[in-house]
């Protein structure tokens, strides 16, 4: 009745009619055999409620006004003393309806907070528990929870119950506002004070919590229950099992199943339905089984959905014999067929390829009574685009038109295969054939066509339908925008794709990680790594939160710039962020210290990849492999690659070429070569890499037969050598003085095209003055510098003490001159060739001033070169040098000819 009462309109009906029975009553007294006292007295005993009645609405109304004042004067502006003064003027004393009633129309929760503890200043007393409970509304309607502890505090304090629709309230009101973890919390509040959260408030919030996946929040709500005396039902159950199974934690699922039976439920069709499905989509095939059988074992009847989720779960892991089999036993259970277990049928079939047993699956189906639906068809035509069959399935799109209607997931369907495919006529062709239908193009299917055209190179044509889109009826979302500036960006046009992104900060899209990943990407790929910094900053600047992918792409992008540091620091800021690094993470940062030559730091990188329980997998096994190789620990490597083959990982060719690579540099050349046969019998096609370093390790021990046995099997394979493969061989021959024989395979080199690189001429150089062919190794010179090539110190050096050494010393000091001129930094060796050079000649001053520089330089002065110098300078009576020269030899006390001299 006090809520009726609190309608004025009510109040007044009550009261009419009210008056109406009372003169009622009057009326039929006189038409009454009972005595005139005795009518008289029940008479004014039904006045006197009535105006009892009057009276408590009256007073109800007042109240009600008197709330309405109250709420007037809290909403005209900022709490302080002057909304204070206006309320205490209104009343002294507020009593407990009066702050209920205000707490309950109140809309703001700080002036709600503010009103609640001003009244318990005035009236000196505690509020009562419907106060409490009002005010806990307000803070869910409001959805700010800061005092919520507090507030609970004191009613725990006080004794005070926590009423179930507030209880309710504040939970619900987290939900719907997708604040999960806030409701969690919110109940654990409870908790923490004793109170009973309502049954419905934990089934509401386990509810939610299943769509998001939070299995772990879900059971500790569902224990919480069971200790507060709850009782839970199956479907809560089968709730917390879909869940659990879903994110593939079996033995939690299982847990909970024989929980559930322990507790004397029994299974219903539903939750085998959910575990059949849910099990049977994580793998666990023949779990799903076992809950199939044991279904029909506990006198439970499949139902349609049972029969489909089996067939469907079979069809997924390619057990299409058995999932053949279980749909004939449905179809002849059932005289009308299930058409979503003829699509899921048909879609196994069209998955397994087998297309003549989809259609006849169809023809089936019709002459069963039941029309195919377009979900059918679209199983047939999703199949064929995946197996690239075009035509064939464009001939099933007119066929269709027969039997259903083309829907837009139909038409998406077509269009995705024919970009896919290249085929544009025919993709446009079926855009305006889906306008034609009334079906007019959706973002879904302007972000297809976008992407495909931009897999297939066709950027303009992506460009222009972008440009060409109507916005009124479809906006370009993320995902359009994403895959432009990707497709851009991949294909060199980095200046595009970032004007595409200015262009979707202008129409507020908010682009998300994996766009600043594709620009960061491509501006380093174009070489321009400042801009690439600067995206970085931009996005953290604009509040976009970086994920592992994006941070370990960066990583990848700033080691391969050179900023090696950087990219130490990158990995760090991986942790710093609350990241915890993937195997992604260490290969990319073994690789690239292995590549900057530190090699060295691989086994303490592998280790704590190991102790974070990382996973390698084949591109992990290969870096690491890369990296013991690298830094001489050939053994680990091996070890190393025991482990991936017992891990079920197959060895690649890039595992076996670092091995055999490691193996060969450390003169391990038969069992490199053992390697190399078990690559080529696990049926392994080898690259070049890997016979060159063969080629390379067989030559520099001296088994030039073998390195050329290794040639030749490289060619019979439809290999050509590359430069490398050649220097191998030539350097091979030149170290084991057969220079004729290196000339020979030069000139099999440029026959075969591959053209020569400033290491070859360096090589044959070395190896004909070696020879003392120093005329031959200066044409070789002179050839060289026509091809434009840049010889390096050591070319510089073995030139111009074979120019020496054949008394061309003329030409030996003018090449010493342009190496310093070019900025070339003579060591040593180049020195001492070119003063003895000099010293040979009778040029005993230049001589020893190349000497002076030489010591001023830091470089090391052979014995031979002081010995040569001094015998010069004595020559020519220079006497005071050679005193200098002497000394520097006596110094040095490395030869008994110096101290005759002296």
């Amino acid at each position: 009745m006090k809520m009726v009462f609190r309608n004025p309109g009510i109040s007044f009906r009550i009261r009419t009619n009210c008056s109406h029975i009372f003169s009622a009553c009057k009326n039929l007294s006189s038409f009454s055999n009972t005595p005139s006292s005795e009518l008289y007295k029940k008479s004014f005993a039904f006045e006197c409620k009535v105006n009892s009645i009057q009276e408590n609405t009256s007073r109800i109304q007042g109240v009600k006004n008197e709330v309405d004042d109250v709420c007037c004067i809290l909403e005209s502006g900022t709490w302080g003393p002057a909304i204070e003064n206006a309320l205490s003027s209104l009343n002294e004393k507020p009593q407990p309806g009066l702050v209920i009633g205000v707490l309950r129309k109140l809309k703001d929760v700080n002036l709600a907070i503010n009103y609640f503890r001003w009244t318990e200043r005035k009236t000196d007393q505690a509020h009562c528990p419907e106060a409490y409970n009002s005010l806990l509304m307000v803070m869910a309607r409001n959805k700010k929870f800061d005092c919520l502890e507090q507030v609970l505090g004191e009613m725990s304090v006080a004794g005070f119950g926590l009423s179930n629709n507030a209880c309710i309230e504040l939970v619900v009101s987290c939900v719907r506002s997708q604040k999960l973890r806030e409701a969690f919390d919110i109940i654990q509040t409870m908790r923490k004070f004793k109170f009973r959260p309502a049954f419905s408030a934990y089934t509401t919030l386990i509810g939610a919590l299943s769509a998001v996946f939070e299995s772990d929040l879900m059971l500790t709500l569902f224990h919480q229950m069971q200790e507060l005396g709850y009782e839970v039902s199956v479907h809560l159950f089968t709730t917390l099992i879909r869940v659990f199974s879903k994110e593939g934690r079996v033995d939690a699922a299982l847990s909970l199943l024989d929980e559930m039976k322990s507790n004397s439920f029994e299974a219903d069709v539903v939750l085998y339905n959910v575990c059949i499905d849910c099990f049977g989509k994580v793998g666990k095939v023949d779990m799903a089984w076992k809950f199939f059988h044991e279904m029909k074992a506990q006198g439970l009847v499949p139902d349609d959905v049972t029969f489909t989720s089996m067939i469907g779960v079979l069809c997924k892991a390619n057990r299409l014999q058995e999932a053949v089999e279980l749909f004939e036993l449905m179809e002849q259970d059932r005289k009308v067929p299930c058409a979503y277990a003829y699509n899921t049928m048909i879609m196994g079939y069209g998955s397994a390829g087998k297309f003549d047993e989809a259609y006849s699956l169809l023809e089936r189906q019709k002459a069963k009574g039941s029309i195919p639906s377009v979900i059918s068809y679209n199983c047939i035509l999703t199949c064929l685009g995946k197996k690239g069959k075009v035509q064939e399935a464009l001939r099933v799109f007119e066929e269709m038109k027969k039997d259903a209607v083309p829907n837009l997931p139909t038409y998406n369907i077509l269009v995705e295969m024919l970009c896919k495919e290249g085929n544009l006529e025919d993709a446009w062709r079926i855009r305006d054939a889906m306008k034609e239908a009334g079906l007019y193009p959706n973002v879904s299917t302007v972000n297809i066509m976008i992407d495909r055209l931009c897999k297939a190179q066709k950027l303009d044509e992506a460009i222009s339908i972008f440009e060409g889109m109507d916005h009124k009826v479809c906006c370009p979302n993320e995902v359009t925008f994403c895959s432009l500036i990707d497709g851009l960006g991949k294909h060199g046009r980095v200046n595009d794709a970032y004007r595409l992104y200015e262009k979707m900060l202008d129409s507020d899209k908010i682009p998300n990680a994996v766009v600043y990943t594709s620009l960061i990407r491509n501006f380093f790929k174009c070489g321009r790594k400042e801009d690439g910094h600067k995206i970085y900053k931009e996005m953290l600047r604009r509040g976009c939160t970086p994920d592992l992918m994006l941070l370990n792409t960066y990583m990848d992008c700033v080691f391969k710039a050179g900023e090696i540091e950087k990219g130490r620091a990158l990995f760090e800021e991986i942790k710093a962020r609350g990241f915890v690094p993937d195997v992604r993470s260490y290969s990319i940062l073994i690789h690239c210290l292995v590549k900057a030559g530190f090699a060295h730091e691989t086994y303490q990188l592998f280790h704590a990849m190991k102790e974070q329980g990382c996973v390698l997998d084949t591109r992990a096994y290969n870096t690491v492999i890369d990296g013991f190789c690298k830094s001489g620990k050939v053994n680990k490597a091996y070890q190393l690659l025991e482990e991936m083959k017992s891990k079920g990982h197959q060895p690649t060719v890039v595992t076996y070429g670092s091995v055999v690579d490691g193996l060969a540099k450390i003169d391990r050349l038969d069992e490199a070569y053992m390697l190399f046969e078990e690559a080529k019998a696990q049926g392994i096609e080898l690259n070049l890499v890997i016979y060159s370093s063969l080629i390379d390790g067989f030559g520099k021990v001296g088994r030039i037969d073998e390195a050329y046995l290794i040639l030749e099997e490289l060619m019979q394979k439809g290999l050509t050598p590359n430069v490398y493969t050649w220097n191998c061989l030539l350097d091979a021959l030149v170290k084991a003085e057969e220079v004729d024989e290196a000339l020979v395979c030069f000139k099999s080199m440029k026959e075969l095209n591959c053209v020569p690189n400033h290491i070859t001429y360096s090589i044959l150089i070395n190896g004909l003055c070696r020879t003392r062919k120093f005329n031959k190794a200066f044409v070789f010179w002179q050839e060289m510098e026509k091809q434009q090539l840049k010889p390096n110190t050591i070319t510089y050096t073995t030139m111009i003490s074979g120019l020496a050494k054949a008394g061309n010393v003329e030409e030996a000091h003018g090449l010493f001159q342009r190496f310093k001129a070019n900025g070339g930094i003579p060591d040593s060796a180049c020195y001492n060739a070119i003063i003895e050079g000099l010293s040979n000649a009778n040029r005993a001053m230049d001589a020893y001033k190349l000497f002076e520089e030489t010591r001023r330089k830091g470089c090391n002065i052979h014995t031979k070169t002081c010995i040569v110098l001094l015998d010069a300078l004595h020559k020519a009576e220079c006497l005071e040098q050679a005193a200098i020269v002497g000394a520097v030899l006596k110094e040095t006390a490395k030869s008994q000819h110096a101290s005759k001299y002296w």
